[in-house]
């Protein structure tokens, strides 16, 4: 049978019981469990679970060619995922032909950007022009002021480049980061569980959401920005990988060949050139400069890869494994990852550093050389830099006091449960035009809403939950992470609950429930050595939860692609009245 999370445990063999500390003795009532002893080779480095043989002769295959297809399942089966995925986001993509929702703002500004190197402020009949010509519109050349920075619109702008400044230029490259998300999802969750099958069902999942789902066929920064804290994330797990195999390299092996710690080791052995580090670092300042929730994102996985290293060096024996850290460790992981987040954003920015500072460049790009002139630390930054941070600054005032009403604002609290999703576009075409069928007997709706698979979200739910008590009481490393992801870009939204905020927010820790979803439901399976009726019955139930999930997605697909469908069909997809 295929692996699940339950089998799957890396946790590091037991003390002696008169040394176990006294809380993992009353934390057995709530399921915490001694770890197994092992070759510590195989508790740093974890083989990835295959299927069984069971599997393999029920089926009719032979061993080596069973061998050969698991190697290309770990590829094969993330592809598969993938390439639904972006069928159904390429499907028809510039539909709705209209301007919806805040792509009112960025497919302009990404115009803008990729032809002048700064945002303008546009007619207020651009968006009528744009779409009636096709994009054949002259660019202003007045500087806009925008409170995002550049570059999850030179993103949506290398779309335009490649098809012109349209609904399906502006949406491509969001579809195509959407579509790559669930390739990186399914490998991210192969390598988090050592098992291709929890990995695709994470993927699939997420492929299934119909929150992912609009977010990639729409050209907003947030999507953006998901896939590049999930890039991080991938890189940091890489990194955690690598470390740990210098780690059991370096161990000595005892007369029988077993990897055994060693204090002395595990405390001087020095890890040094780790490149995934130096990517992840990378992809962190490409989220921040998306938006700049991104550096929370940054804080939370210094941590986590801090403290990844913390553990890896205890596993390998390590009597003081934080002064360790502290010495060998910690130095180049800011190095790697702080640093280079501020390069990548302030790179970002070269096409307003570069454009005039006379006045026609990009917005407050001459504020240095004529309000803060007479600045006290004009002697030692160059004019850009100074006029860059008076920018930042006057952002940080917009973001912070920004209480503007919205229809379509929610709490945070009511994320979890889509409690009040954003409606993108809303028409109410008569029947016989725009898809409305002729015999609907009235107007018919047709809608792009922003909301994620609800019973996939409502699961979810429950997913958390279970993920905090396998982080809490079983010591599992791989709920911390997922937790984590979930912690950085939801929790930090709970500071700003008088700011105006909306539901599409959560597309960043998305990911991340659905990997503690894929957790869940392969904990509902069961480890590898239970019964035969156990795991099929804990596979129905999976199965069939899968299934009503796909079923959902489904139902609710005319409101997610803004098909045209009976007003009475659209009320009873309306479950809750916050829907509306």
């Amino acid at each position: 049978m295929t692996s699940t999370a339950s089998s799957t445990d890396t946790r590091q063999g037991p003390e002696p019981r008169d040394e176990q500390p006294s809380w993992q003795q009353r934390l057995r009532r709530f399921g915490y469990t001694a770890r197994p002893t092992s070759d510590v080779r195989d508790r740093l480095v974890p083989p990835y679970n295959e299927p069984g043989p069971r599997m393999w002769e029920a089926l009719g295959v032979r061993r080596p060619l069973a061998a050969r297809l698991v190697r290309l399942t770990g590829w094969g089966g993330p592809l598969l995922v993938t390439l639904l995925a972006g069928v159904l986001r390429f499907w028809n993509l510039g539909s709705p032909k209209a301007v919806i929702f805040d792509e009112t703002y960025y497919a302009k500004d990404a115009w803008a950007l990729v032809h002048r190197g700064f945002e303008v402020n546009w007619d207020k009949n651009a968006n009528k022009l744009i779409l009636a010509t096709n994009g054949d519109v002259p660019i202003p050349a007045d500087a806009a002021y925008v409170v995002h920075p550049p570059v999850g619109k030179y993103v949506i702008g290398l779309g335009e480049l490649m098809f012109g400044l349209d609904p399906f230029g502006w949406r491509f490259m969001t579809a195509v980061l959407g579509t790559l998300s669930v390739l990186m999802l399914c490998r991210i969750g192969r390598r988090l569980f050592r098992s291709t099958f929890l990995g695709c069902l994470a993927g699939a999942l997420m492929a299934v959401d119909g929150l992912h789902f609009v977010m990639s066929r729409t050209a907003l920064l947030d999507g953006v920005l998901m896939f590049f804290v999930l890039a991080a994330f991938g890189c940091l797990l890489i990194d955690r990988d690598r470390a740990r195999e210098k780690l059991a390299a370096a161990l000595p092996a005892d007369a029988e060949g077993r990897v055994r710690p060693d204090a002395h080791t595990a405390e001087t052995t020095s890890l040094l050139w780790r490149p995934w580090r130096w990517a992840a670092g990378l992809m962190l300042g490409l989220a921040i400069g998306t938006k700049w929730n991104g550096l929370y994102v940054l804080a939370a996985f210094c941590v986590m890869t801090v403290l990844w290293d913390v553990a890896s060096r205890r596993v390998a024996g390590a009597r003081h494994p934080y002064a360790a850290v502290i010495r060998h460790d910690l130095g180049l992981a800011f190095l790697a990852t702080v640093p280079v987040a501020i390069v990548t954003y302030i790179a970002s920015w070269t096409g307003w550093i570069l454009s005039p500072a006379n006045g026609k460049g990009g917005y407050y790009r001459n504020w240095a050389a004529t309000d803060g002139k007479d600045s006290d630390w004009s002697w030692l930054f160059p004019d850009w830099w100074r006029s860059l941070w008076h920018y930042e600054h006057q952002v940080y005032e917009f973001h912070v006091g920004l209480s503007s009403p919205h229809t379509y604002e929610s709490n945070p609290w009511s994320w979890i449960v889509t409690g009040r999703p954003v409606s993108y576009f809303y028409e109410s075409p008569a029947p016989g035009k725009d898809g409305c069928p002729v015999d609907a007997g009235g107007k018919c709706a047709r809608e792009v809403l922003a909301i994620g698979t609800p019973l996939l979200w409502w699961v979810a739910c429950a997913a958390l939950l279970y993920v905090l008590w396998r982080w809490a009481f079983r010591r599992d490393w791989r709920a911390g992470a997922i937790a984590c992801g979930v912690v950085a870009g939801y929790l930090p939204w709970f500071l700003y609950q008088e700011r105006t905020i909306f539901y599409f927010y959560a597309i960043v820790f998305l990911p991340f429930l659905c990997l503690a979803v894929a957790m869940l439901l392969g904990a509902l399976v069961g480890p590898r050595d239970s019964s035969d009726t156990r795991r099929v019955a804990g596979a129905t139930a999976a199965g069939v939860l899968v299934l009503l999930i796909a079923w959902n997605f489904i139902y609710f697909w005319p409101i997610y692609t803004g098909q045209a469908i009976p007003i009475d069909d659209w009320r009873a997809r309306m479950w809750l009245d916050t829907w509306v």
